[in-house]
């Protein structure tokens, strides 16, 4: 054998020119014809950050060096991220039936759920009585006693596995109802592991008020964790549950910066009370809502951490207290009743993206969670999307899957910068709790909501199955108490509200599907009356050419409200398009074509069809170029103009509010 050392290979790339990005964007703005790059392939979101479609070294340049496990923490709060101990996977049941929520849980927990989430009713939340309250109580357990603990929590051994409940200003009552539980069997309170979650800014902002005022809810969340730390539970007891704002439309900067004026209202009021950042910090449990938007989800999560090192560090605490820990929940605002199974494709990029972004617990919701209380196949499709991630996929074996990526670590310090900038503006109101008194940041909350609701009514957002690509022959489930995506639970504020106790605006989740579904609904209800959907003609006009594309825009527009639109051989003449109309009996009539030809066609075609003794609506596809050609159509007959710039979901509620549906 030679011992000669093999040369080693010239580049295969040493005759080419290492390309730079401005030679990137001169080829792509050769390829775009005209048209601008800005306008082309930049993204502007909801959160203000233009999302660009390439980035490089140089983005990164000037970001600071990090580690998992070591400050500030974007990279994760462990060294070995979910390498060391994997996440929870921490599935909810539904119902309000203690013995058949016991039933489910320990199916679960045998079938590869590993933790127990506790789903209270809104009134235990508020520390009252269930049955006084006046509250809903179609989800959630009522849990008041140590049966009712043992009814629900039978069979399960605590030391296994670790609680979680979101307990509003009950924590220290659950608590002592969990510890009291145990007992009763001879079993040490440290047992009871993972978190029971006082949140009183969360549970405020969420009824509109509180039966106690807050500075009662802060005393005994600091005399909680005396308990506990005296008691030797390790359990986390101050939640903040920044999802609240997600489900009611926030943006992602905006769920960071409120979320984190929360932690730190709640740091400020213990430290009052005697608790230093070191013994306060690390019994914080943060919740996230997961939307759609992956990298955008990656990049909230290690901003969570970025900000929350840089308040705790702030407060005095050291590197162990600055870990921020968090737990992630797929988002309910895109989910859909219409073409439900598609919920399963958007849970699965929302946990794909907690597991990436380093939750310690993850709850997948059911694919069907806005329609009806899960099922033992609903609930396992949605436990098995975590176990295939984690076994199948492998995403447990790998420490800080995004980092170094250029994209999510700019885009995580574009996220942190501006959540730093709303948390700023909140101090300077007062912090969090002054400022939901005075509807300040309810207030920023609608404003992006309407902005992403038009967006969806308006078809520039798209939703799958619903206004884009609808399924008309899908028969719709009937409306329950899930519709809302909450179970009907939270919708409204306690019967009564105590002297002295605190009011505020409250803040409504939302669903962005909602408008749609209920012209499905109006529609839904016209074929069962009547034995057909309401029906849309198609006017086309010429060759295919001359009016395929508004045809198919047109049968899309009203496809997605539930109508129904055919098209019979197109016409040469006004004429012969008025009668074709006539005969197929539709009370909606498209006309079809092109701008240059509509001066020509529109008025004589209108005024055919309106001379019917039934006349239908008219409409026209497409927005006339000028004001003038505008009020032209308009005195013509024309009663509405369909075209990208309209808000789909009022127009089809309005022709159906005109055709009496």
């Amino acid at each position: 054998m030679s011992t000669t050392a093999t040369a080693k290979p010239a580049s295969l790339f040493a005759d080419f020119a290492a390309a730079t990005p401005a030679d990137w964007r001169k080829a792509a703005e050769e390829s775009l014809d005209g048209a601008p790059f800005e306008k082309k392939l930049i993204t502007r979101t909801y959160e203000g950050i233009d999302l660009r479609p390439i980035y490089t070294k140089e983005d990164t340049a000037q970001l600071p060096e990090s580690w998992p496990g070591l400050p500030p923490y974007t990279r994760g709060s462990d060294a070995l991220g979910q390498r060391a101990q994997g996440w929870h996977i921490c599935q909810e049941s539904d119902g309000t039936d203690a013995t058949a929520f016991n039933a489910a849980l320990l199916h679960d927990l045998k079938s590869g759920q590993n933790a127990v989430s506790l789903p209270l009713q809104p009134a235990v939340r508020l520390g009252l009585d269930p049955a006084k309250a006046g509250l809903p109580t179609e989800c959630g357990l009522a849990l008041t006693s140590v049966n009712d603990v043992d009814r629900a929590l039978r069979g399960v051994d605590l030391s296994a596995v670790p609680v979680f409940a979101q307990a509003g200003v009950a924590a220290g009552a659950i608590t002592n109802l969990l510890t009291g539980w145990l007992k009763r069997q001879g079993l040490p309170a440290t047992d009871l592991h993972g978190a029971i979650l006082a949140d009183p800014l969360g549970e405020l902002v969420n009824a509109g008020s509180l039966p106690v005022t807050l500075e009662k809810a802060y005393d005994e969340m600091a005399q909680l964790e005396r308990t506990v730390r005296t008691d030797g539970l390790d359990l986390r007891t101050f939640g903040v549950n920044a999802a609240l704002w997600a489900e009611a439309g926030a943006n992602a900067v905006q769920e960071l910066g409120l979320g984190l004026a929360t932690g730190v209202e709640y740091l400020r009021a213990m430290n009052q009370r005697g608790l230093s950042a070191d013994q306060a910090a690390p019994r914080f449990l943060f919740t996230y809502s997961l939307g759609s938007h992956l990298f955008m989800e990656i990049a909230k999560l290690r901003a969570a951490r970025l900000l929350w090192t840089r308040v705790v560090e702030a407060a005095g605490g050291g590197a162990a207290a600055q870990r921020l820990v968090c737990h992630g929940r797929t988002t309910r605002w895109n989910k859909t009743v219409l073409d439900q199974h598609a919920n399963l494709l958007r849970t699965t990029t929302e946990a794909f993206a907690g597991i990436v972004g380093g939750c310690a617990g993850l709850q997948v919701g059911t694919f069907d969670e806005v329609i009806r209380p899960g099922d033992e196949f609903s609930r396992r499709l949605a436990r098995n999307i975590q176990i295939i991630l984690d076994e199948e996929c492998h995403l447990g074996r790998v420490v800080d899957p995004a980092g170094g990526s250029y994209y999510v670590e700019t885009l995580t310090q574009e996220l942190a910068t501006k959540a730093w900038a709303l948390f700023q503006d909140i101090e300077r109101k007062g912090g969090l709790a002054a400022a939901l008194a005075a509807g300040y940041p309810q207030s920023l909350v609608e404003k992006t909501a309407a902005e992403r609701l038009a967006a969806v009514e308006t078809r520039r957002d798209a939703i799958i199955g619903t206004n884009l690509h609808p399924n008309l022959r899908e028969k719709l489930p009937a409306a329950g108490d899930c519709s809302t995506g909450t179970c009907g639970c939270c919708q409204k504020a306690p019967a009564g509200v105590p002297a002295g106790a605190v009011t505020v605006k409250r803040l409504v989740p939302r669903r962005r599907a909602e408008a749609f579904e209920a012209l499905r609904r109006r529609t839904e209800a016209a074929l069962a009356a009547n034995g057909v959907r309401p029906q849309v003609f198609l006017a086309t006009f010429g060759p295919r050419k001359q009016h395929a594309a508004r045809a198919e825009f047109s049968a899309g527009f009203f496809a997605a409200g539930g109508f129904e639109a055919a098209s019979g051989k197109s016409s040469e003449t006004p004429e012969a398009a008025a009668q074709a109309a006539l005969a197929s009996g539709a009370r909606v009539v498209v006309i079809c074509s092109t701008d240059e030809t509509y001066p020509t066609l529109v008025p004589a075609t209108v005024q055919a069809l309106k001379a019917s003794a039934k006349p239908p609506i008219v409409v026209l596809a497409g927005m006339p170029a000028t004001p003038e050609l505008q009020k032209q159509f308009t005195d013509a007959g024309v009663d509405e103009f369909i075209h990208v710039r309209a808000n789909c979901a009022k127009v089809l509620a309005g022709f159906l509010d005109k055709l009496g549906l």
